[in-house]
């Protein structure tokens, strides 16, 4: 047996690919336009680690999806946590969960679902402003 990927259905193909592409960093490996279907799928991993993937199903007609916590969360490991936060604010994610620890946050995906980052190794010294920030909705 061998784990292939991770489906996650999305409300907008652009905003979420923003999201995972532009601001978490993952890189995009294929998509896929399914007319017959009316969907598109975009398959991304992060940098080197193909193996590991996460599959965007964008459903050409509106639905409303419904998140429930029961989904649990994806995981990246990051090179440097607060490096990683810094990214994501500045493009506009909020950090539900800041690393205080210098291990691990918390954000969600436009269509909210959560994604957890955990430091690589040991975790960073704790540092400022992180240290001092309340965690934000939920995650």
């Amino acid at each position: 047996m061998k784990y292939l990927h991770t489906m996650v259905r999305v409300t907008d193909l652009e905003t979420s690919l923003k999201f995972y592409r532009d601001a978490l960093g993952l890189e995009v490996l294929r998509v896929r336009e399914v007319p017959q279907g009316r969907f598109t799928l975009a398959f991304l991993a992060a940098p080197g680690d193909t193996q590991a993937q996460v599959e965007l199903t964008y459903n050409w007609d509106p639905e409303q999806y419904t998140g429930g916590r029961n989904f649990g969360h994806l995981a990246y490991a990051v090179d440097d946590i607060y490096a990683t936060c810094e990214r994501l604010q500045a493009h506009g994610v909020t950090i539900n969960r800041p690393p205080r620890d210098g291990y691990m946050a918390f954000v969600r995906s436009p269509d909210h679902i959560s994604i957890e980052l955990l430091q690589r190794g040991d975790p960073l010294p704790p540092k400022a402003p992180w240290v001092d920030m309340p965690n934000v909705g939920s995650w």
